[in-house]
């Protein structure tokens, strides 16, 4: 008379592990990254940090701090030669968002462009003569 098993899988439970003679194993390394942490909505985090990023609203300046800031530039132009280095701040529009920063460069003036109504600094920086807030 032949036993019949007791539970579940006694038929199998001591086989031997199969091992396939057609496919290779897998390597441990490869079989771990299955069960890597899975990143459902990529580019979710990346949006959380750009709407939390702050941005500033340009600020009008008044007829007086326009005139102020003219009489600086006709200044910086006639004094360019001597001038060894001007602090300008100026408001920098944002690329993707409304609004902007406001930053301050310190620099020596290579060119005042009338017709493209920049100022370049010798560091390459380009300054849009409309955004400029002050110059010291």
């Amino acid at each position: 008379m032949e036993k019949k098993p007791k539970g579940k899988y006694q038929d199998i439970i001591n086989l031997p592990h199969h091992v396939s003679k057609i496919h290779p194993q897998m390597p441990l390394y490869d079989r771990a990254a299955q069960f890597s942490p899975f990143a459902a909505l990529t580019g979710y985090e990346d949006a959380i940090r750009e709407t939390a990023r702050l941005t500033d609203n340009w600020v009008q300046l008044s007829e007086d701090k326009k005139q102020e800031l003219d009489e600086k530039l006709r200044q910086l132009i006639a004094d360019r030669e001597r001038t060894e280095s001007v602090t300008i701040i100026y408001f920098q529009p944002d690329d993707r968002k409304e609004g902007g920063s406001y930053v301050t460069v310190t620099g020596q003036i290579k060119k005042i462009d009338d017709c493209s109504q920049k100022i370049f600094l010798t560091d390459g920086t380009k300054i849009d003569l409309g955004r400029i807030v002050d110059i010291k």
